[in-house]
């Protein structure tokens, strides 16, 4: 969705305040950030004369669905790393998913090395950052808000942003009543945002509706007392607060299981897999993952957990239940995975569980977007002749891989925050 235009904003007769309320909500937000505002965050351009776009584009990169705290490393580690967009354009993937491991949501990382790409053929070609929204909303990765807050923070000019923070403010104090995830409300929520956005001082503004969400204007117990806007907060004075946003509830989450494979040699070292582009920890390091089948017991009364081919039972009919559901199997197994489990089967191995308690299985609960994920590490130990079979099976294959330790893997692979719970246990 693209930021609204002046022709396509409602009449201020459609939004739920007075003109008044409406043109003293800027002066008011900004007063109170000049006093009570955060002024020392790294990325913050608001008290400088030559703004850098770089580092507001990443850091809103970062920021996207994480907390401040847990950003703040993560920046600083970059821009030691890549203290301009040319170096962030010429890493190689590897060293920027080593610098992103454990941040998460991963896609947010291939997004940011593409754009810097992007953006370095651009400067190469203009000698600067792009200067317009919808320049910036054509770099992988950047939508409206994203863009509208490099317009205004990175670059001083009139841009106008609608995130998570910003429509929490907003559907509170205008006491808007329909579904955020709605087009219709977005629209509206977009259009109250430029209204409310002053023209002349658009990223102090911004950096000031950041601050409300993030320290007054919370999810739960928001701090209305110190709310410079609480006078005219429609949801304050129905005492609603947390009534807003509407949101409609999330089903429940489904849950997938897995067995997290720890092959490793006499002397300690591990098979790690560097994942496909697309789909979950697109381009980082993983242990080998073996699905398991999830399937009702008698009487749908309790569900139970087939156990794959290479489990602590030599191979068996029940086994091969799991390569039987072809379309299950090709869409849970990577390429890699398919060549491991068919390498495991053939050479009759069997792995073992390395559970520290008195179960056979630990599973490892670790919660993504779209769903739980259970992995139990289970573990199988090569002679230096099966090494080398396995390793040639997947090379063969162009398959990207490591034999590291623990330690070493952690130190030089980008490893999704899964992997090295499973390496503490």
């Amino acid at each position: 969705m693209t930021q609204p235009t002046a022709n396509s904003i409602p009449s201020e007769t459609n939004f739920n305040h007075s003109t008044t309320s409406l043109n003293s909500f800027a002066p008011r937000l900004l007063d109170w950030f000049a006093e009570n505002g955060r002024h020392d965050l790294p990325w913050q351009q608001h008290q400088t004369d030559t703004p850098n776009p770089y580092v507001v584009w990443l850091s809103e990169v970062m920021l996207q669905q994480t907390q401040v705290t847990t950003v703040l490393p993560y920046f600083a580690r970059f821009m030691e790393s890549f203290p301009s967009v040319q170096d962030l354009a010429a890493a190689e993937w590897d060293l920027v998913a080593e610098h992103w491991a454990g941040l998460g949501y991963y896609a947010r990382a291939r997004n940011l090395h593409k754009g810097a790409k992007q953006l370095a053929e651009i400067i190469d070609e203009t000698g600067d950052f792009p200067q317009t929204l919808a320049g910036w909303e054509a770099i992988s990765g950047v939508g409206p808000s994203t863009a509208g807050a490099i317009m205004a923070m990175g670059l001083h000019k009139y841009g106008v942003i609608c995130d998570g923070n910003v429509k929490r403010v907003l559907t509170r104090w205008a006491a808007i009543e329909g579904d955020i995830t709605k087009s219709a409300t977005t629209k509206t929520l977009w259009a109250l945002a430029e209204r409310l956005t002053p023209v002349d001082d658009s990223g102090r503004f911004a950096q000031a509706m950041m601050d409300m969400g993030a320290t007054l204007c919370t999810r739960s117990k928001p701090a209305c007392l110190l709310c410079p806007l609480q006078e005219d907060c429609l949801a304050h004075a129905q005492g609603r607060e947390t009534d807003y946003p509407v949101k409609a509830k999330k089903q429940p989450k489904p849950s997938k299981f897995s067995n997290a494979l720890i092959i490793k040699d006499t002397d300690g070292k591990i098979l790690w897999l560097q994942r496909p582009d697309n789909g979950i920890w697109g381009g980082l390091w993983s242990l080998p993952l073996q699905f398991i089948e999830k399937v009702d017991g008698k009487a749908n009364t309790k569900a139970t957990v087939k156990k794959t081919l290479a489990s602590d039972d030599k191979p068996s009919n029940t086994a091969n239940d799991v390569r039987s559901h072809e379309k299950v199997y090709e869409t849970e197994f990577t390429t890699a995975e398919q060549i491991i489990h068919e390498w495991l089967i053939k050479n009759e191995l069997v792995t073992e569980s390395v559970s520290k308690s008195l179960l056979d299985d630990a599973p490892i609960k670790h919660s993504l977007t779209h769903f739980h994920w259970y992995l139990t590490p289970r573990s199988v130990t090569l002679d230096n002749k099966q090494i080398t079979a396995l390793s040639t099976a997947l090379q063969a294959a162009e398959i990207n891989i490591h034999w590291l330790t623990a330690d070493d893997a952690r130190a030089t692979l980008g490893l999704p925050r899964a992997m090295v719970k499973i390496l503490e246990q």
